[in-house]
């Protein structure tokens, strides 16, 4: 008897592996557990707040809602949205008695970061939150090869700066193992950023 999916795609009946020829176990990966940055960032987040070391959450994005329907009185369907205003940073809290205040993204470039993904409204802000002696960062990671980087405001603002002279438009990847601070991944927390930013203003 034939299947077909709802799709009308054929259904087509897995073979197992031939008793002579074995499947290979697969070696178990942890590289690849995070699926996004944001993940890992809001995975870790948690782990703090749960274990009382700060409390830090993403910020909500401001959209104003034009157009609804409902196409049934327990759902309702959101056809058109705009935001309200500019956003800043992803990420805001308290640690240690301090503001934390800093912004995430992620880059599949392997030799550099392009400056391009920051907006000057973020730049602007991140300056409003320094002057004010709040703890102000970016997490950046190199999606390739899994890598996470803290790099303070302090060494981004120098990279902005040059490129708004001119100067070259990316960070190069020495640049940011030279300036940034090199976050290992772990399980418990994914990407513990505390422990750098402990060691960099306490």
């Amino acid at each position: 008897m034939k299947f077909h999916y709802p799709n009308g795609k054929k259904y087509v009946e897995a073979t197992l592996p031939s008793k002579k020829t074995k499947a290979k176990p697969k070696q178990i990966s942890y590289s690849n557990r995070g699926m996004t940055l944001e993940e890992d960032i809001n995975e870790t987040n948690q782990y703090y707040l749960t274990f009382q070391k700060a409390v830090i959450h993403k910020k909500p994005t401001p959209v104003q809602i034009v157009d609804v329907h409902y196409p049934s009185r327990s759902a309702a369907v959101i056809k058109e949205a705009y935001f309200k205003q500019p956003s800043t940073t992803d990420y805001n809290g308290v640690y240690n008695g301090r503001y934390i205040d800093f912004e995430a993204k992620e880059t599949k470039n392997k030799t550099s970061f392009p400056l391009q993904n920051f907006h000057e409204h973020q730049i602007l802000h991140m300056e409003s939150v320094h002057k004010q002696e709040g703890i102000t960062f970016v997490l950046i990671r190199f999606s390739v090869s899994e890598e996470v980087f803290l790099l303070p405001y302090e060494a981004l603002r120098v990279y902005w700066d040059r490129m708004a002279g001119g100067g070259r438009k990316s960070i190069k990847r020495e640049e940011m193992e030279e300036k940034g601070f090199s976050i290992p991944l772990g399980l418990h927390p994914r990407v513990d950023y505390l422990k750098i930013v402990h060691q960099l203003y306490f």
